[in-house]
């Protein structure tokens, strides 16, 4: 008997036992689905916060006093950290030797806007800024103006707009040189930001942005701001680092030997730190799948213990016609094989349907990785060729005179 049609009695035998062969395999289904899904959708995760944590330049880098990338409720130790402020920002510009240009940013989340009639929801997402903003954050003007150092040195009350609420108080007219109220208090309009649409079904161009110096002026200074940084070149990027890290120790009196009391990244250093957290998850969709297949192999090894003594007979005919053992074996095991792989071939279908399922429910993008494919199928067959090694020696064993007469 040749694989093939070793091959074509293992469909027939799952034909002819539909739901015993859908109980056997579903450990596999589980298992197999659990890859392609779960890995599917945090490979997709991980190709999305690249593309959007990307957006520092690779000579530049941001100061923060908390960590840029957290999940949970933020440790005490941060929480005790001194706010990072404007003057430790003009200490970096007057002494990095090595920075070309130095910005600041601070935010405040649930602002409202007004103008005549027609409000907004407490949920403008507002920014203090200065001029360096946009080249460090990737929010460039598409009308008008962007943030001037005059504006900033002056208290202006001038802002930039997000494209959401130009739809919402412009949609007939023009917007530049108007009048609008965030919060208490007017501001003139200079610049509209371009449009970035949405991410994970929230939008991106909710953001007001107004000169930092105006925004301390109104909201206090108490707020901890975060500092760009962007070195003369991409060669002196390590050196603009050291100055900095050296320069913010000496005025926030970090004595020596104590870790730094603030935070330092780069566009690559978030995309590894997601990178090693989406690891974590992708290690545990495996071991879970792992155990599923494992589940799935010893059901499978069961239902052809059952299959060997339910085909004794069978067994003991091709025998006496003159079958040799290793027939008698690879019929099994390939029956084994072909088993788990229709398992396989179910997990790796309802594993995309479930990436798919998440895309369309949540917005989440996917990326269906062909090696998950691949291991899917695999695994299978390694789990259908271990689980199924034990039951195939059995009947390859069976004395055919005492086969031929099982009832």
């Amino acid at each position: 008997m040749n694989l093939q049609q070793a091959s074509i009695l293992a469909l027939n035998s799952i034909q002819a036992n539909k739901l015993r062969s859908i109980l056997t395999t579903l450990g596999i289904i589980i298992g197999v689905t659990t890859i392609i899904g779960m890995i599917s959708v945090v490979v997709g995760l991980q190709k999305y916060f690249a593309r959007e944590l990307s957006v520092l330049g690779v000579n530049t880098f941001q100061v923060q006093k908390d960590p840029p990338i957290r999940f949970g409720h933020l440790d005490e130790k941060y929480r005790r950290r001194k706010i990072l402020t404007r003057e430790h920002a003009e200490a970096v510009k007057e002494y990095a030797s090595a920075a070309k240009f130095v910005g600041v940013e601070v935010y405040q989340w649930g602002s409202t806007l007004k103008r005549g009639n027609q409000k907004t929801n407490p949920d403008v997402v507002l920014a203090g800024a200065t001029p360096e903003y946009q080249g460090a954050n990737d929010y460039f003007v598409d009308e008008g103006r962007f943030l001037s150092d005059v504006d900033v040195d002056n208290n202006r009350m001038v802002t930039v707009l997000g494209m959401d609420y130009v739809k919402k108080f412009f949609e007939f007219e023009e917007p530049l040189g108007k009048e609008i109220r965030i919060d208490a208090n007017k501001f003139r309009i200079i610049g509209i930001l371009e449009e970035k649409g949405e991410a994970f079904g929230q939008s991106k161009d909710n953001l007001v942005i107004i000169p930092i110096s105006t925004f301390e002026k109104i909201y206090g200074s108490r707020r901890s701001v975060n500092i760009t940084v962007q070195a003369k070149s991409v060669e002196l990027l390590d050196t603009a680092k050291e100055q900095v890290i050296g320069i913010l120790r000496r005025v926030r009196k970090v004595p020596p030997g104590e870790p730094n009391d603030f935070e330092i990244f780069t566009s690559e250093s978030l995309v590894q730190t997601f990178n090693d957290i989406t690891f974590t998850i992708k290690l545990f969709a495996i071991i879970i799948a792992f155990i599923a297949l494992f589940v799935g192999g010893i059901g499978v090894m069961n239902i052809m213990l059952v299959a060997v003594t339910e085909r004794t007979r069978e067994i003991g005919i091709r025998k006496a016609i003159g079958a040799k053992r290793k027939n008698i074996l690879i019929q099994f095991v390939v029956e084994s094989i072909v088993i788990t792989e229709v398992g396989g071939i179910i997990g790796i279908i309802m594993g995309v349907l479930v990436a798919l399922g998440v895309k369309l429910s949540f917005g989440i993008p996917i990326s269906v990785q062909f090696w998950t494919v691949l291991l899917g199928i695999g695994l299978c067959t390694l789990v259908g060729l271990t689980f199924g090694v034990y039951p195939a020696a059995k009947a390859s064993k069976l004395d055919p005179i005492v086969a031929l007469r099982y009832e």
